[in-house]
């Protein structure tokens, strides 16, 4: 009964140790090629394409990129300090990346960081290292001045790859800019309580703007975590072409 024990409690220290070193990865076919994207932790993934990798806010420290190459580009969304998290920033290899932030980070973002800084407002769009990369609004609704994300403030960003179009929403509610975007095939789509959106506004703003594929992330509220599942349920009672892919996001959930 003791060594089964043991062995139970190594195979338990073992899943969690292969967690925060390998995540699911994603791989999508494009014209030219495929994209592999890997679900790091609440709002952070990794997007590899044509031997070029993106961090879009990395977070949760070195160890939940191990064995991921450094990044080419780093896309930051809002000041806050689960997407601008310095304690990773000092543990990854930076040296070489392009940072993409809005305005106010990179107020708070010293120089020492990357090999080059490309602010952009709401709106304004970039091309590096053969991505187009354009910024978003989000915002709280409604606008109001004490919310906890203003509109200009933060970047959600919209990434064209190849002939994909990736939306990664950062911290929003379920704005008119969003439900207002076309021809997305892949969304990464928030919904926290009391920061972001609840459920049912992340599936009618996904309900609108009918990306192909979405993935609900960031989804850690204030009280424990969104029902991604009935996040599920309810985009494809009403639309069942969009297909809902649920990752572990979070070494709990």
């Amino acid at each position: 009964m003791v060594i089964k024990t043991i062995l139970i409690s190594i195979s338990l220290l073992i899943s969690s140790i292969g967690w925060t070193q390998k995540q699911d990865i994603d791989i999508f076919k494009t014209k030219n090629g495929t994209i592999q994207i890997q679900p790091i932790l609440h709002s952070s993934l990794v997007l590899t394409y044509n031997n070029k990798t993106i961090y879009v806010d990395p977070y949760g420290g070195a160890k939940m990129y191990k064995g991921i190459n450094a990044p080419d580009i780093i896309l930051i969304t809002d000041t806050h300090g689960d997407h601008l998290d310095f304690k990773t920033l000092d543990s990854i290899d930076t040296s070489k990346a392009i940072f993409i932030l809005p305005e106010e980070v990179a107020k708070k973002l010293p120089k020492k960081y990357g090999s080059e800084m490309v602010k952009l407002q709401n709106g304004q769009g970039v091309h590096r290292l053969g991505f187009f990369i354009s910024a978003i609004p989000m915002y709280n609704l409604p606008e109001e001045t004490n919310a906890f994300h203003q509109k200009g403030k933060g970047n959600g960003y919209l990434l064209t790859v190849d002939d994909k179009r990736i939306y990664i929403s950062g911290d929003t509610e379920d704005i008119p800019e969003m439900r207002a975007l076309q021809n997305i095939d892949i969304a990464f789509v928030c919904m926290n309580l009391p920061y972001t959106m609840t459920v049912d506004q992340a599936a009618s703003a996904v309900l609108d703007f009918q990306p192909k594929i979405v993935y609900p992330f960031h989804f850690r509220g204030k009280d424990g975590f969104s029902d991604v599942e009935a996040f599920k349920k309810l985009v494809n009672s009403k639309n069942k072409t969009i297909e809902v892919r649920l990752k572990k996001w979070y070494p709990s959930n």
